[in-house]
């Protein structure tokens, strides 16, 4: 996906800058830094995902946004405005919590009005807004139902609208579909991406869901140990991961460990322990004689026969079969190979390599040198 397909991402490289995290850091001890020096700028109308295990510092950025937490140094501005001590209820912010703190004892429309009624807006006016509000997240037969009568994935739309209702410049979203079963995930996902679409309306997204990530978003921000360690369209992220660490969070992914052996120009060539020799792409400039890993995703690796003399073709590995797996609409092929981890390739169902292929069987595996990427 190309950044100026998105409205956040105009043509000719203009952005408009809602957020800025200006060296942001955050201490809750005093001591340690759950954020080390956070510099993000969030474009206006795009769909943000910050990514990363529990404990990379994501949840603890979105609640200084929304201002649950208060930055120990550094500067957070919406729209310019410093906003370091500024309560949560003067921000203009929307928020959807995993829980969806709907109030049980108010109707669904009385929870999406609460916040108008907040701001004083007059009665009539209010039921207009939520009548909009619940139309727009396909709720509009519900606003006299409660909380307890709805399905999860009905009380998580029911608090969507009340995040939405009083036209906020952006809306933040603490894992709100963790919640739900897998397959209402997976739906949710798509609806809220659709409902984005079009609205508009900048969304900050916090997961640590590489799937959610990456179906959703225009950029994802790519957490660890308090720093950002990738900020990427989601393409991108996932074709050109900058270091091990977002290689493995995102995607699967095949590591193959050994020595940097040469150097030539974007390409670097590791010898693995049992002697093969691997091209790839330098990701981040190693040198000659540093341990190196290899990376490539199991769907970019080519599975092909042996030739007769039963030597691998070049940038190729001699691995055996060690088992198959049915994933439904495709086989991953578990491999074994001398001195390194097993590794997989995911083949779809109907590929030409499966026909014959039994565990034992002796293969080589093909890797691109533009899709293997070698890290320190």
């Amino acid at each position: 996906m190309a950044e100026t397909a998105n409205p956040a991402f105009p043509a000719g490289g203009v952005r408009d800058t809602l957020v800025a995290f200006k060296g942001v850091q955050k201490t809750y001890d005093g001591e340690n830094l759950v954020v080390k020096h956070l510099d993000l700028d969030i474009q206006r109308g795009e769909f943000l995902t910050l990514l990363g295990p529990s404990g990379s510092g994501k949840t603890t950025c979105l609640m200084m946004l929304a201002g649950f937490e208060f930055p120990t140094g550094g500067e957070i501005l919406l729209d310019g405005q410093l906003l370091n001590k500024v309560p949560p209820h003067k921000r203009n912010i929307g928020m959807v919590f995993q829980n969806y703190a709907l109030f049980p004892h108010m109707t669904v429309g009385q929870n999406v009005a609460y916040p108008l009624q907040v701001r004083g807006m007059a009665a009539s006016a209010r039921a207009e807004k939520v009548k909009q509000a619940l139309d727009m997240v396909q709720m509009g037969n519900f606003a006299e139902r409660y909380p307890a009568q709805l399905s999860g994935g009905q009380q998580q739309r029911i608090a969507l609208a009340r995040a939405l209702v009083f036209d906020p410049k952006l809306v933040l979203m603490d894992e709100p579909l963790g919640a739900l079963d897998k397959q209402l995930r997976e739906h949710m996902q798509l609806e809220l991406k659709a409902l984005h679409k079009r609205l508009g309306v900048t969304f900050v997204y916090v997961t640590h869901d590489q799937s959610e990530a990456l179906t959703m978003s225009d950029r994802v921000a790519v957490f660890d140990q308090g720093i950002i360690q990738q900020l990427a369209v989601v393409d991108r992220l996932y074709e050109y991961p900058e270091n091990q660490f977002v290689a493995g969070f995102i995607g699967d992914n095949n590591r193959f460990v050994g020595t940097l052996e040469s150097v030539s120009g974007p390409l670097a060539n590791v010898r693995l322990p049992d002697g093969s020799v691997l091209t790839g792409t330098n990701a981040n400039a190693a040198s000659v004689g540093q341990a190196a890993v290899a990376c490539i995703r199991p769907e970019r690796i080519r599975l092909v026969a042996l030739d007769a003399a039963g030597s691998a073709t070049p940038n190729a590995l001699r691995v055996s079969v060690a088992g198959l797996i049915y994933f439904g609409d495709h086989v991953r092929v578990r491999c074994a190979l001398a001195h390194q981890d097993d590794c997989f390739v995911k083949l779809t169902l109907g590929d030409p390599a499966l026909s014959g292929l039994t565990e034992g069987t002796q293969v080589a595996l093909e890797l691109s040198p533009e899709r293997l990427r070698i890290f320190v």
